[in-house]
């Protein structure tokens, strides 16, 4: 193992919510322990019911957490980069996946193997009482995300995309395409919505992504109200 890649790996370690209270000891034996694993876009880690054989560390690139609904439609929970744990789930409890993991764009991660995970935590039991706040935290976020892609239209789920990744720039760095791909949706549908609420002055379209201006009413979209977007 590089010591970058070293030192990446137990960084994210000691930023897990749950890892993180491992002795900085623990968390360099769980990093020595694991081995590289690089992945092309578009690419699956694993699939819904996969064995829950180990965590992944992220080095670089992205990782989706996403599943499908009975009728086919992909549903987008969550994205990971650099720095992040992820897959942490069904290694504890060593069940199945309940979701997809794939790579968003190309990846490299860092595999730890479900044995050296338990055989730490057992060590240091210090971890339980988070563990059981993260996976409470987990379980509500994908309840939420379910909970949207039930209810919400094309609109509102959009809104809510929009208002979640723009951050504190107020800027989505990212394609229609890629927005269309997140959402399950064409990109001709998304592009009809940008242009209208570009129209609108909510939202500006340039190369570097989309620009919410008007956060307000995007947020209307989402809680149902009427934004005066609703029907553009």
């Amino acid at each position: 193992m590089s010591p970058r890649a070293l030192r990446t790996t137990t960084d994210a370690l000691a930023a897990s919510p749950i890892l993180g209270l491992l002795s900085a000891a623990a968390r360099e034996r769980l990093a020595g322990a694991g081995g590289p694993v690089a992945l092309e876009p578009g690419a699956l880690l694993c699939q819904q019911g996969d064995p829950g054989d180990a965590i992944y560390v992220v080095l670089e690139g992205e990782i989706e957490i996403r599943t499908s609904t009975a009728g086919g439609r992909e549903v987008r929970f969550a994205s990971f980069g650099p720095g992040a744990v992820v897959g942490e789930m069904a290694a504890l409890d060593g069940g199945s996946r309940s979701t997809d993991m794939a790579a968003a764009r190309r990846s490299r991660l860092w595999r730890i193997p479900r044995a050296p995970l338990v055989e730490a935590l057992r060590a240091e039991p210090g971890s339980a009482v988070a563990l059981v706040a993260e996976l409470a935290r987990r379980l509500r976020a994908a309840n939420t995300a379910l909970e949207a892609a039930r209810v919400l239209d094309l609109g509102g789920r959009l809104a809510q995309f929009l208002i979640e990744a723009a951050g504190a720039r107020a800027l989505v760095p990212f394609t229609q395409t890629e927005i269309a791909r997140r959402l399950g949706v064409s990109r001709e549908k998304v592009n009809r919505k940008l242009n209208a609420w570009a129209r609108a002055g909510s939202v500006a379209l340039g190369p570097a992504g989309v620009r919410v201006l008007k956060r307000d009413a995007l947020a209307d979209l989402v809680a149902g109200e009427d934004s005066g977007l609703s029907n553009l």
